[in-house]
């Protein structure tokens, strides 16, 4: 066991580490995740021959968080103008897809029925995880509302894949009958839904009535609440995928205290969980088998690429199809958008350790497939965006995601006048603000006073303007340096104090009071220091 926590532990760092150099190199990092997955032996894991079943349930945990992040980091606002287009491409869409695959891995492939729909379901839904990576860090500005719409399908689709999956595989075992069928298409649609807004909505009202002693609790409450998403439904046979999703989207869009670093916390958590699940894969995988499946593998993504993912999209979105309102440059870039990964591992892993084992190599074909796509799909989208004509520039494709805030990039300052100040005893009008400032408020005498251009300023006025906040990068650090009382430093001023390049003083906290400092403010023994400094960035 110890042997194990040491060994998952450096993985982890190992993994982080690769994140970290992926982009010099040029390879994706979820690829390097794969690769070293592959050069780890199972039989030094410890764990034996349940490898296939501890890496699906691990994996099944791990799309857990990454369905409930494509929920809660998807902005509601922006997306609900998109929410009926995307549902009809997560779900008839998703099936068409897994149609023309099964048929082309009949006719084409000579496979049998059973196994041919078995492979489209498993590879018929996209990776949220990695759309949602792409237009953030590319800062993609999509035209005519199209953002919003591949997100919100991408985040929703893996149920249906899910669902299909289950299906074809109770088919492959001889199990399923017409009404078992409806049954389990029924309960997972209404009762994953059903439990989502359940427990969405339960969670919300208890974050606005319950006060948590600490932000760590609250974290905690949210992890305790996107498992019980996956778990409750999964018990009386709804999809706790779709559970997940919904309670996603409603924690997300809902004002509570800390929300909003809480997206920043999974985004972490959904990355870690791609390394988990991108790992695995590769500790599953068997390069002797992997060659005998590359021939299929390139066939099927190509077709699924260039035919059968763009007569989907295009039967629904296209000029001929359900929703006109969508160009043929918007649904060719919809279509093209539709990256394999996460989801498709996992089902290709439930497949794997079935009730009943395909003659065809399943898994080491979409660990092919994904590795293509990612590979090759991943890195062509903004050059497939931008030949479309598809890029806006003047759009921010943040706005579309829920850690957004119109009103993130203002701040509210004050200064106190006194009688030396150069604004004493003049108009608003005549004040002279840098451009970018705004006079919002004057406190004079306890009262609150809202200016206009002819308002006098005085002395004793506390001015309160607001102007646009600087959004900190990583590379933005504070500190605190306490001078020592007995200091030699004691009379004289700031500017003659010796400070690293790069750095500035602050504030100078002196007891109770804290001190906006300038060059020529007298320093005293038992001082502290507030400097920031830029940290050197070493990527």
């Amino acid at each position: 066991m110890i042997v194990l926590l040491t060994a998952f532990a450096l993985i982890i760092i190992a993994c982080l580490f690769l994140n970290k150099v992926s982009g010099k190199i040029g390879v994706p990092a979820l690829l390097l995740f794969l690769l070293l997955g592959m050069i780890i032996p199972v039989s030094r894991t410890g764990l034996g021959d349940d490898v296939q079943w501890f890496v699906r349930d691990l994996c099944t945990v791990a799309l857990i968080f990454i369905m409930f992040y494509g929920g809660f980091g998807t902005r509601w606002s922006s997306a609900k103008t998109a929410v009926k287009d995307s549902a009809f491409l997560a779900t008839l869409g998703v099936a068409i897809t897994a149609g023309m695959v099964g048929l082309f891995c009949h006719f084409a492939l000579k496979w049998d029925w059973a196994e041919s729909f078995l492979m489209g379901a498993v590879i018929s839904s996209t990776d949220a995880a990695s759309v949602f990576s792409i237009l953030r860090t590319k800062r993609l500005g999509l035209r005519g509302n199209t953002a919003p719409l591949i997100e919100v399908e991408s985040g929703s689709n893996d149920p249906m894949s899910y669902m299909l999956t289950f299906v074809m595989m109770s088919v492959l075992a001889g199990t399923a009958r017409v009404g078992n069928v409806v049954w389990t298409i029924f309960a997972q649609l209404v009762f994953g839904a059903a439990c989502g807004l359940l427990i969405g909505l339960g969670a919300v009202y208890v974050l606005r009535r319950v006060k948590f002693p600490n932000s760590g609790n609250l974290t905690l409450f949210i992890l305790a609440v996107a498992m019980m998403s996956y778990a409750l439904p999964s018990l009386i046979g709804g999809n706790g995928y779709l559970s997940a999703y919904i309670v996603g989207i409603i924690l997300g869009n809902n004002d509570f205290p800390d929300r909003k670093p809480m997206i920043n916390f999974f985004d972490g958590v959904t990355g870690l969980m791609q390394i988990i699940i991108f790992f695995m894969l590769g500790l599953l995988a068997h390069p002797a088998t992997l060659l005998k499946a590359i021939v299929p593998a390139v066939l099927i993504f190509f077709f699924l690429t260039l035919v059968a993912r763009p007569v989907a999209v295009g039967s629904i979105l296209g000029p001929a199809g359900k929703f006109r309102k969508y160009s043929l440059k918007q649904t060719a870039l919809v279509s093209f958008v539709g990256l394999r990964g996460a989801a498709s591992i996992v089902f290709a892993i439930m497949v794997i350790t079935g009730a009943v084992l395909p003659n065809k190599d399943i898994f080491s074909i979409v660990f092919c497939i994904v590795v293509i796509s990612i590979l090759l799909q991943g890195s062509l989208i903004p050059f497939v965006a931008e030949k479309l004509d598809m890029i806006d520039a003047d759009s921010d494709v943040m706005k579309t995601f829920s850690d957004y805030n119109e009103n993130a990039e203002l701040h509210f300052g004050h200064i106190v006048i006194n009688d030396k100040s150069a604004w004493n005893n003049l108009t608003v009008k005549e004040m002279a603000l840098p451009p970018g400032f705004l006079l919002a408020m004057i406190i004079r005498d306890g009262k609150e006073i809202i200016p206009d251009g002819q308002t006098v300023i005085r002395s004793g006025d506390e001015i309160v303007f607001c102007a646009r906040s600087y959004q900190a990068k990583n590379d933005m650090i504070l500190y605190e340096h306490p001078i020592p009382a007995d200091t030699k430093w004691a009379g004289h001023i700031l500017r003659e104090y010796p400070r690293k390049e790069d750095s500035i003083v602050l504030m100078i906290r002196r007891g109770d009071e804290a001190i906006v400092p300038k060059g020529h403010t007298i320093l005293q023994g038992g001082d502290v220091l507030v400097i920031m400094r830029r940290q050197q960035n070493q990527s």
